[in-house]
């Protein structure tokens, strides 16, 4: 009697207030069956791409699309259309990325009706993240109550950090009550290139340190020891730590303080300034780092301080990650930025050849989806560019637990 194989396909959903991103991968051979991207969600001209397979031709749809269940069935049309459907039993799980798991969630974690309850009383320290996260989730329960839901969560990997370094100096008391701590966000993409960035170097995350710099709009630093997070940049919200695209990073929380009472700001408004009008949009007008680069090449000098400023606040974290690190094996640069924008990686590593950085001018110049190394062979650090693939990561984790729920 021939055995017949586990089901081995897992779709990612990524729910956004206004968006769903969703993969379909078969976990068996690592083939991408399915990318897409639902936006506009409750608008006139909702806009639905779908693409099946690598690099297959991309199909477009635009019509309203009321709400998220909405979406999720236009989804499950598009991949029924190629034979993918969600009825399909070679669906082993669903794997949602959620932004906030707190302190409770340290893992990825198969969605009951308490784990959506407790995602849900996160929703005041992720007010723009998890509410959407949670629709996505309940939608995919209706649609196939029968498969398992797993969450997996950005700030899970960086429970490990130690107390010293999630803990703000502030009353205890006021702290616990309200959950103020740093969380860290990006966390499967940090999880995902540090792990990747051992199997450059030949070794076992284990054996590595690393200091991973996720550059996008959204922008983040960790320190990686053993393969566990030990310090990260991001804070209580995203906002911490890098200057970003339209995202400010550390500033002097009395700068609050100060807008409200000497330039009338409400909270929303400061809000608004430092999330979404602050970091390079702020500083010069752009966000976009090839246009900034262009900018500066015509001698435009807006443009260069908020670049200078924008590398000066990376420098300061390779150096404190250096020193809470005490040795380091590599840096990892990732994400839209890190990945393609060979200019901020040189500004970033130089003048800190006494830390054993340096970059190869050639190396760094190519231009690859592959992981590699662009410093010289010299160098005591390598550095590293590794493309990071959330989604990816998502999926393994989502198969890898309902694998092993099982087995037992």
């Amino acid at each position: 009697m021939t055995t017949k194989p586990a089901p081995s396909r897992v779709l990612v959903l990524n729910s956004g207030s206004s968006s769903v991103k969703y993969q379909l991968l078969d976990m068996g051979d690592g083939a991408r069956l399915a990318v897409g991207l639902v936006e506009r969600i409750g608008e006139r001209t909702s806009r639905l791409v779908h693409t099946p397979g690598d690099g297959g031709e991309p199909r477009e749809r635009t019509a309203p699309i009321a709400d998220h269940e909405a979406a999720l069935k236009a989804v499950a049309q598009e991949l029924s259309a190629d034979g993918l459907g969600l009825d399909s039993p070679e669906l082993a799980a669903i794997g949602h990325r959620v932004v906030h798991g707190g302190l409770k969630f340290s893992a990825p974690t198969v969605v009951d009706d308490e784990v959506l309850a407790e995602i849900e009383r996160l929703v005041p320290v992720a007010p723009l993240h998890n509410p959407a996260n949670i629709v996505g989730i309940r939608t995919a329960r209706a649609l196939r109550p029968d498969l398992p839901q797993v969450a997996v969560f950005d700030t899970a990997f960086h429970t490990t950090m130690p107390e010293s370094a999630a803990r703000y100096a502030i009353d205890v008391e006021t702290a616990d009550a309200h959950r103020i701590r740093r969380y860290g966000f990006h966390g499967t993409s940090h999880a995902y290139v540090s792990r990747e960035t051992a199997k450059l170097l030949g070794k076992e995350p284990a054996e590595v340190n690393v200091i991973v710099l996720h550059l996008g709009n959204g922008a983040s630093a960790s320190a990686v020891a053993g393969g566990r997070c030990v310090d990260t940049s991001m804070g209580l919200t995203p906002l911490e730590g890098l200057v970003m695209g339209t995202r400010s990073g550390d500033v002097d929380p009395a700068v609050t303080f100060h807008l409200k009472r000497v330039a009338g700001m409400s909270t929303d408004e400061i809000d608004t300034l430092l999330n979404k009008k602050s970091g390079l949009v702020g500083l010069c007008g752009d966000n976009d780092m090839r246009e900034i680069r262009r900018r500066i090449d015509e001698g435009d000098e807006q443009a260069r301080l908020a670049f200078e400023i924008y590398v000066h606040r990376l420098k300061k974290y390779i150096g404190a990650y250096y020193a809470v690190l005490g040795r380091v094996d590599a840096i990892a640069f990732t994400a839209g930025v890190g990945e393609n924008a060979a200019f901020v990686r040189e500004a970033a590593v130089a003048g800190l050849e006494e830390l054993g950085l340096a970059i190869d001018a050639e190396l760094n110049a190519e231009r690859s989806p592959r992981a590699r190394i662009v410093s010289p062979v010299y160098a005591r650090v390598a550095v590293a560019v590794v493309p990071t693939d959330e989604e990816l990561e998502i999926a393994r984790q989502t198969f890898d637990l309902v694998s092993a729920n099982s087995l037992t």
